[in-house]
């Protein structure tokens, strides 16, 4: 992820200084409390037998799963002792990837807390690719001190004196953090967490607590900076801020906020999807009126939400008359309940009045919109409802969702260890027999839970998945297909199969924790090919991805592929045919923050090289649905990103693209030709190459949406950064002519944004294009709303 923002040095400075600020003490009763050490527990994440290897790691002894009460860590858990010193030494022992190391895959780990309350007196610094693992049963909790010192109990990306972070905030990826209670009511004006993270990044789970007075200076989450992500399942009760947001692009769904004085104040960004919110109390639901003379806020979506007991419900600077930038600011709320707030359900700090009225918001929008028509409509008002596919909401008519499970129920003797069955994982052992065997065998028990500790298990052919089965990682195991067996692209082949092809099956699959790569180029392999039928939330992925070169052992890093403008792209660095395709016989499919990323850059180099790995197509979606995209992103590859090709019932809650940095060196849709089998854009419109004022037409889509209906997505962010690494075109807004093809398509989009493209939206049901010059906003452009199809 590029960043190219100038907006977000508000938010930076703002961060560097706080980051210096002493802690002020409470002044109030000291704390008391007998000392009880950490409990132990029966979550299976406790006692599993422990089996993981990591690929690539020279250290034999190197330890994957951490407990910090472990004796060599020494943390107490008991409410009194200080365990500050001990966490961290459970996260950072072993030559992990910290300060000076801006990242590597090759130095996993999962710090888990057994319940008890754990009290710091400075920040616990969470090193990159960690997964910061509470108790699910019992959460535990992790309390400041009166007198802690340092930006927030919790600091995914800290600072250095001078300003500096240890990370490249938009490229700090592969984080989680699960199952916690952050209590800061003894520091004065602390923060829960610094979470200043990219993509492949998650919060769950998670209660912040705060005091609830008038003059409480607390916050849950501090977000400065960023490239995101995931939020689901976090409470907020007090403080100052439930959460302070800023970053380019969130996804967020269940939060609940109780007596914040404002809920979400929302600093900057770019795009934010959210849904399932509740808030009650406090003075301001939403605060996105940041910088009115010059907003700061690019847009937002909110559905299926509630905010009462406020003053306000939302707070916006937006301006049909002088709004600056044209379209900041722009908001859409979809079936959000406001009649329990005081004065207004949007409130404008700028103009001092009230621009909605408190009430059930069937549909609202701030912004400018299109319907069936290149011609834009711009309006603060109610907006007819979309109509929404039966089978993508639940029976109150609210879009489904389901977090990821954890399993915290479960015995631990009822999770099967792959490694235990013989799969060594090795990333060298052709283990395709072994996992094809040990999931049969798992999936004849119905309690049982297949279980990848973590490795890279190399495979050499399609391993079909069994129509039922629960299956999970440890910190993302590795399936790695091996580049020499999936190399034929005129006959591609599925490396994983969810359901077998053409037999109409019917199943429940879930997938959890896992990436799935390649080693060396593998033309010919479509990563997953999902042909399952399942009944809504029974099926689908969480926290899993694509990689597509980048990292230790893929053969297409630094050294292979460089990142260079006179680069040619050669056979070796191919990545693959196809990263996910759900086909016509598949539906109920769900996936929840999934990243299909063809890498830009190698993460084993410190200062991350760019790197030009040509990879055909990102996402194909051809089923019949429903089908549920939440907090989806896929970059980088050649012909397109998304593709929602003759499919029915789509939901998309905010999709992220990046065009290929490389292109058009070639163009597209070289170096790969178009496969009718798989309805490829053939980038006919282009024929010469270039517009007229030589802006490169033939660069990867965004998203294709074609001869498909009740699509509904909810928030795009679809970029375009460099011509061939060169990024003048970046301030000209023209690195690429088209983003968004629509074609015989019923589709309804909200917040739709792309940046540095001619044209947002190419139609063909519509005389024109949907143009981006009229719709500029804070970092790209914007539309509120689109309409394409009957009504």
């Amino acid at each position: 992820m590029q960043s190219l923002r100038s907006i977000a040095v508000l938010a930076t400075a703002l961060c560097a200084i706080l980051s210096f600020l002493p802690a002020v003490q409470v002044s109030a009763v000291p704390f008391q409390a007998e000392p009880r050490a950490a409990a132990a527990s029966d979550y299976w994440l406790a006692t599993i037998a422990r089996q993981g290897t990591v690929w690539g790691a020279n250290d034999t002894s190197y330890e994957i799963f951490r407990d910090v009460t472990d004796p060599k860590f020494g943390a107490k858990g008991d409410g009194v002792t200080d365990d500050t010193d001990a966490i961290n030494l459970a996260i950072s022992s072993g030559g992990r990837c910290g300060d000076l190391c801006n990242s590597s895959t090759i130095l996993p780990a999962i710090i888990y807390f057994p319940p008890g309350t754990y009290r710091v007196s400075k920040p616990i610094i969470m090193y990159y690719y960690s997964q910061l693992v509470g108790d699910a049963v019992t959460k535990p909790t992790i309390q400041s001190t009166p007198d802690f010192q340092g930006m927030a109990v919790l600091d995914s990306d800290p600072y250095k004196e001078g300003g500096a972070n240890w990370y490249i905030n938009q490229n700090n990826f592969f984080r989680q953090v699960r199952n916690f209670v952050v209590d800061v009511r003894q520091t004065q004006a602390g923060t829960g967490i610094h979470w200043q993270v990219a993509q492949a990044t998650s919060l769950q789970n998670i209660d912040f607590v705060m005091t609830e007075s008038d003059d409480s200076q607390q916050q849950g989450i501090f977000m400065d900076n960023g490239s995101g992500g995931w939020l689901s399942d976090l409470t907020f009760t007090g403080g100052k801020f439930g959460a302070f947001l800023g970053s380019q692009q969130f996804t967020t769904r269940n939060l609940v906020f109780k007596n914040c004085r404002t809920a979400i104040y929302m600093n900057w960004n770019w795009g934010w999807t959210f849904s399932n919110i509740s808030i009650t109390g406090g003075t301001v639901g939403v605060d996105m009126a940041a910088a009115p003379q010059n907003q700061s806020v690019g847009s937002m979506v909110m559905t299926d939400s509630v905010i009462s007991g406020t003053t306000y419900g939302i707070n916006s600077s937006f301006s049909l008359t002088d709004n600056v930038p044209l379209t900041g600011g722009t908001l859409v709320l979809d079936n959000v309940d406001m009649s329990e707030v005081e004065t207004a359900a949007v409130w404008s700090s700028k103009l001092q009045d009230k621009i909605l009225a408190p009430g059930k918001i069937e549909s609202w929008v701030s912004g400018t919109s299109y319907s069936n028509s290149a011609s834009g409509n711009r309006t603060q008002s109610n907006l007819a409802a979309v109509k929404k596919s039966p089978a993508l909401v639940d029976s109150d008519g609210n879009i489904y969702g389901r977090s990821k499970p954890q399993y915290e129920n479960v015995p631990a003797s009822n999770f099967k260890s792959a490694k235990a069955a013989g799969c060594k994982g090795d990333g060298e052992t052709d283990d395709t027999a072994c996992i094809a065997n040990f999931l049969k065998t798992v999936a004849a028990d119905p309690n049982a839970i297949a279980y990848f500790d973590h490795g890279a298990y190399l495979i050499k052919d399609t391993v079909t998945i069994p129509d039922t089965i629960k299956i999970t990682g440890e910190v993302w195991s590795l399936i790695v297909a091996d580049g020499d067996s999936f190399n034929d692209v005129e006959n591609p082949k599925p490396v994983i199969q969810v359901g077998a092809r053409n037999s109409n099956t019917k199943g429940e699959v879930e997938i959890s924790d896992i990436i799935f790569e390649t080693k060396g180029a593998a033309p010919g392999a479509i990563m997953i090919e999902w042909n399952l039928n399942s009944d809504p939330l029974k099926s689908g992925m969480w926290d899993s991805h694509v990689r597509i070169g980048g990292s230790y052992g893929t053969q297409l890093s630094e050294s292979e592929c460089p990142g260079w403008p006179t680069t040619q792209a050669t056979d070796k660095c191919h990545g693959v045919f196809l990263m996910f395709h759900a086909t016509p016989e598949s539906g109920g499919l769900y996936l929840e923050n999934t990243w299909f990323w063809v890498a830009d850059h190698d993460l084993e180099v410190n200062n991350q090289t760019q790197i030009s790995i040509y990879s055909a197509r990102g996402t194909l979606i051809q089923s019949q649905g429903p089908v549920w995209l939440w907090g989806v992103a896929s970059e980088h590859s050649a012909l397109y990103n998304f593709q929602i090709d003759g499919a029915q019932a789509v939901f998309g809650g905010f999709l992220q693209t990046e065009t290929p940095y490389y292109q058009p060196n070639p163009e597209a849709p070289q170096p790969f030709t178009p496969n009718a089998n798989y309805n490829d854009p053939d980038f006919a419109n282009c024929a010469n190459g270039a517009s007229t004022d030589d802006v490169p037409c033939k660069d990867a889509w965004g998203l294709i949406v074609r001869d498909s209906r009740n699509v509904l997505v909810y928030a795009t962010g679809m970029y375009s950064f460099f011509n061939n690494y060169a990024q003048a075109c970046v301030a000209e807004h023209n690195c690429q002519e088209n983003m968004i093809s629509i074609k015989n398509s019923t589709v309804d989009m909200y917040t739709v944004t792309t940046k540095a493209t001619v044209n947002m939206i190419v139609d063909d049901s519509v005389e024109g294009p949907i143009l981006a010059a009229p719709n500029r906003y804070v970092f790209g452009d914007t539309i509120a709303y689109y309409h394409s199809g009957s009504s």
